[in-house]
C-alpha cells in the first residue's frame, strides 16, 4: 500500500510542476498520515489491538516482513490487500468503515 501510495503521490507531485525537491516523499510526512488514519487501529502502537502481528506505524518493521517493498510496488502485500476485490483480503477491511481516498 505505501509504496504505491508514494509512487502515486510522487508522480502526482511531478505532474503538478513541483520541483524534484518538493517531491520527495517522506514517510513521516506523507506516508504516516495514511496509516495513521487507517491503518493504525489493527497496525499500530497498541499490542492489545494489534492484528496479524503487524506494525505499519514504524517503517523499518514493515520493509523487514516484506509488507512494504520500497520502490516495488507490486511486490508489497499492503498494495495487494488494497486493491484486493476479497473481503477477507482487502484493506482496510469493509467491517471497518475506513475508506482511502483515490489521493491517498
Amino acid at each position: 500500500m505505501v509504496s504505491w501510495i508514494i509512487c502515486f503521490y510522487f508522480t502526482c507531485l511531478l505532474s503538478f510542476g513541483f520541483s524534484q525537491e518538493e517531491a520527495t516523499i517522506s514517510f513521516n510526512r506523507d506516508v504516516r498520515p495514511i496509516l495513521s488514519e487507517n491503518c493504525n487501529h489493527c497496525h499500530g502502537p497498541d499490542p492489545k489491538q494489534r492484528k496479524a502481528d503487524l506494525r505499519l506505524d514504524l517503517r523499518d518493521g514493515a520493509v523487514q516482513q516484506g509488507t512494504i517493498v520500497p520502490g516495488k510496488p507490486n511486490d508489497s502485500e499492503v498494495i495487494a490487500r488494497i486493491f484486493s476485490t476479497d473481503p477477507e483480503d482487502q484493506m482496510p477491511p469493509p467491517d471497518s468503515h475506513r475508506n482511502l481516498t483515490q489521493e491517498q
